[in-house]
């Protein structure tokens, strides 16, 4: 079972509302990702707690409906 690129934008949005969000589907299949994110929530904090906020938006979907997700996250 894949994840829709809307979808995983929804998830994201929902955790970061004032995200600058950028999604490539690497593979065409639903389930390889590139998701570069910016958001005031990263602020202070180091890049592997940013990520894992990233992940636990995704409310377990992450090795589920979603395979690989490479992620770049930034504040603005």
């Amino acid at each position: 079972m894949a994840m829709s690129v809307t979808e995983l934008e929804t998830y994201i949005r929902a955790a970061f509302p004032d995200a600058q969000v950028k999604i490539d589907d690497l593979a065409g299949d639903g389930d390889h990702y590139a998701c570069s994110i910016v958001s005031e929530a990263f602020r202070g904090l180091p890049r592997v707690r940013q990520h894992q906020l990233v992940y636990d938006s995704l409310q377990g979907h992450m090795g589920d409906k979603l395979h690989a997700l490479a992620l770049k996250t930034a504040t603005p």
